[in-house]
C-alpha cells in the first residue's frame, strides 16, 4: 500500500499523499446555506488526506438541488467555510470546494422566490427530492435562455473567487453524476438547437465556458474537473460516451488545469481511454468492475500500480474513517457505514465515527 503515501508534485499542486477525501453530500448545512462548527469538525478528522474535496456547494440559489446542503454565494457563507479551511490547514491538509449547480435536479420549495429549477432542456429528471414534508418530484425545468447559461458561467467564477476568499486552496466543477454541466453534456438531457446543443463540439460548450471562466478568475492550477463517464445518474443519458469525453479531454486540456477527477463506473478500458486523452494529474474514484462498489484501498493501489490515476478518491470510506490513512497502514479494522446516517441529522453518523485507539 505504500504507493498511497508517496507525495505528489503536479504543477502547483502539492499533497503530502494520494489518498483524496471525495466529495460527499451529507446535508448538514443551516437553512441559509451556512456551515457551522459540526462541518469544521468533520474535515478536519479527515484531515489526513492528501486532499479534501467538498461536499458539493451551490454556486448560486438556483444551483441548489437539495435540503440543507451549503452555499458560497453570501458573504455569511463565506465567513462560515473560513472555519473549516482554517481548521483542515491546521491539520497539514490541502482543501478544494466542489461547486455543484444542480441544473434541473431541483424543487421551487428550495428557491425564495418559488421559480422552477434550469437546465438546458425542459426535461424532467423523473426522480424525486426528499424534503422534511415527504418526497417531492422534481419539477419540469426551465430551459435555460442563453442569457441564463450567460448567468450561470459568470455564477460559478463569482463562487470561486468566493472560496479562495473563504481560504480554500481551489474548487472542483462537478461536471459529473447529472448535474448542469453534465445535463448540458448529454444528448440525452439537452435537445438545445443552438450553440449549446446538438453537435458534441456544442454540447461541451458550457462546461468549457465554465472551466475558462473559473481559471481566469481563480487561476488554473486552482481549478479541478470532475467528469462520470458513461453515467446515467439523476436521469441523464448518453448515446456517444467516448466520442464525447475524447473531445472534452481535447477542450480541456489546453487549460492546464490542476486535475481531473474521474468517477470510474465499473470500466477500466473507458478509464484507459480517459487517461490517454488527458495529458495532467488524473485522480480517480476507482471502481474497476461492477461489482467494485464501495472503492476499496486495494483498488487504488492497482490503478496507481497501473498508470490510469495519479491519485485516489474514496467517499464511503472517508465518511465511516476519519483516519483512514492510519487504518490503510495497519490493514484495518475499518468502521461500517451507516447508511440511514448519510444525510441530515446531527453529529450521529457525521462525527462520532472512532478512530483507532
Amino acid at each position: 500500500m505504500e504507493e498511497l503515501f508517496e507525495q505528489l508534485s503536479a504543477g502547483k499542486l502539492e499533497l503530502a499523499n494520494r489518498l483524496v477525501m471525495a466529495p460527499m453530500t451529507r446535508s448538514r448545512a443551516v437553512h441559509d446555506g451556512k456551515v457551522t462548527a459540526l462541518q469544521a469538525e468533520y474535515y478536519a478528522q479527515r484531515a489526513g488526506a492528501g486532499l479534501i474535496i467538498t461536499e458539493g456547494t451551490q454556486p448560486s440559489v438556483r444551483g441548489q438541488g437539495y435540503v440543507w446542503t451549503p452555499g458560497l454565494h453570501s458573504d455569511e457563507q463565506v465567513e462560515a467555510w473560513r472555519a473549516v479551511t482554517d481548521a483542515v490547514h491546521a491539520e497539514g491538509s490541502v482543501i478544494f470546494a466542489q461547486l455543484m449547480h444542480t441544473g434541473r435536479v431541483g424543487h421551487p420549495s428550495l428557491y425564495p422566490d418559488g421559480g422552477l429549477p434550469i437546465g438546458p432542456s425542459p426535461i424532467p429528471t423523473g426522480e424525486q427530492m426528499w424534503a422534511p414534508e415527504g418526497m417531492l418530484d422534481h419539477s419540469e425545468p426551465r430551459e435555460m435562455t442563453l442569457d441564463d447559461v450567460a448567468e450561470a458561467v459568470d455564477g460559478f467564477a463569482a463562487a470561486a473567487r468566493n472560496a479562495i476568499a473563504a481560504g480554500f486552496d481551489g474548487v472542483e466543477l462537478h461536471g459529473a453524476n447529472g448535474y448542469l454541466i453534465h445535463q448540458f453534456l448529454t444528448d440525452g438531457s439537452n435537445k438545445r438547437t443552438d450553440a449549446y446543443g446538438g453537435t458534441i463540439e456544442n454540447r461541451i460548450r458550457f462546461g468549457v465556458e465554465v472551466a475558462k471562466a473559473v481559471a481566469a478568475a481563480i487561476g488554473p492550477e486552482r481549478v479541478g474537473f470532475r467528469v462520470s463517464p458513461g453515467s446515467n445518474a439523476n436521469g441523464v443519458s448518453e448515446s456517444d460516451t467516448d466520442e464525447l469525453y475524447a473531445a472534452l479531454m481535447e477542450a480541456l486540456a489546453p487549460l492546464r488545469l490542476a486535475y481531473l477527477h474521474v468517477l470510474e463506473l465499473g470500466d477500466r478500458e473507458r478509464t484507459r481511454r480517459v487517461r490517454a486523452a488527458w495529458p495532467g494529474t488524473l485522480i480517480l474514484n476507482p471502481h474497476p468492475t461492477p461489482e467494485s462498489f464501495p472503492a476499496k484501498p486495494e483498488y487504488g493501489v492497482d490503478a496507481l500500480r497501473e498508470g490510469v490515476a495519479d491519485a485516489v478518491a474514496f467517499a464511503e470510506m472517508w465518511l465511516a474513517n476519519p483516519d483512514l490513512p492510519a487504518r490503510i497502514k495497519t490493514g484495518g479494522p475499518y468502521n461500517e457505514a451507516d447508511r440511514a446516517t448519510f444525510y441530515g441529522g446531527d453529529h450521529r453518523g457525521y462525527t462520532d465515527y472512532p478512530a483507532l485507539s
